[in-house]
């Protein structure tokens, strides 16, 4: 019986059963392709280029998909680049733990943005106690008289009025105080932002300690006054703790720091694609040009470099 000839890539190299983060980010930013301005393919090419008639295969460095195109017109250099000039984009563990760290980031950033309007709001608030003060119990008073007509109540409030009323009763250095700490912490969240989205490790051991030190006062909060926003803010940051101790390897937990490196450089490593990497099929040239002509009506990837999250 003849054997079946299929293009390259059409047999994953890996089988998962798990979310494929390369393939999610190659769908968002592109696949990372190489050689796309060079010349013929040489064998030690072929775990990354091969040429096929007028078909050049492409293999992505990071999902490993497999993706045709036109042999270039006027190649810009005589062959694909060598091993030593290709930077392998993050792959397995290190893209993951990517997307991780700047998801959390955007978290934090949302922190920072609602802490700094909030301690501006207070500084404001305290800067202008005196006239606010009045405005608010003449607004009071009008209300209070339109609506019930009695005798104006001036304690004994509920809801939101009650918390008018406790902050009108705190002192002007209370609320300047209280405004600082607002801000501080919110300065403190930008910070974490910024260096969990550069992956920085510092930036792990920051947001750790300041995530964990808050837990007691939300546990305290949710069971006194707890609400549906409380307990989803509370189970995130609980996550958040138990991710970076565990997955991290913070403070030499499961090997820490230096297995945590040297994982994410194997993922990246030029000897695990190679373990990856099932031998390729010759693949048909009728196959080849279809899927070619497939190809050639989709977005085009005007570059070889990575396009970064």
């Amino acid at each position: 019986m003849a054997r079946a000839h299929h293009p390259p890539g059409t047999q994953h190299p890996r089988r998962r059963r798990h979310l494929d983060w390369e393939l999610i980010t190659c769908g968002v930013s592109g696949h990372v392709l190489v050689g796309r301005d060079a010349g013929p393919a040489r064998p030690q090419d072929a775990i990354l280029v091969q040429d096929h008639g007028d078909v050049r295969w492409h293999r992505c460095l990071r999902c490993d998909t497999w993706v045709p195109l036109p042999l270039p017109e006027d190649p810009a250099r005589p062959h694909p680049p060598d091993r030593a000039e290709i930077v392998v984009p993050p792959r397995g563990k290190a893209l993951h733990d990517k997307i991780v760290l700047r998801l959390i980031a955007i978290d934090r950033v949302i922190h920072f943005i609602v802490l700094v309007l909030l301690g501006l709001g207070v500084e404001l608030f305290a800067a202008h106690r005196a006239s606010l003060h009045d405005a608010y119990y003449r607004i009071l008073t009008a209300l209070q008289g339109g609506v019930a007509g009695g005798p104006v109540q001036t304690s004994g409030h509920v809801g939101i009025l009650r918390d008018f009323d406790r902050l009108f009763s705190l002192r002007s250095g209370t609320l300047h105080e209280v405004g600082a700490a607002l801000l501080a912490y919110g300065v403190l969240e930008g910070v974490e932002a910024i260096g969990l989205w550069f992956a920085k490790r510092w930036a792990e051991y920051l947001t750790f300690i300041a995530t964990t030190i808050l837990l007691p006062l939300e546990v305290y909060e949710i069971i006194h006054q707890g609400t549906v926003l409380k307990v989803l803010g509370f189970l995130i940051n609980l996550a958040v703790v138990v991710w970076l101790l565990w997955r991290k390897r913070l403070f030499g937990l499961n090997g820490g720091g230096k297995a945590e490196a040297n994982e994410r450089a194997r993922d990246v490593s030029w000897e695990q694609i190679e373990r990856v990497t099932l031998a390729t099929p010759v693949p048909d040239p009728v196959a080849a040009r279809t899927a070619l002509a497939s190809v050639g009506s989709g977005p085009d990837h005007d570059e070889d470099e990575e396009v970064s999250l």
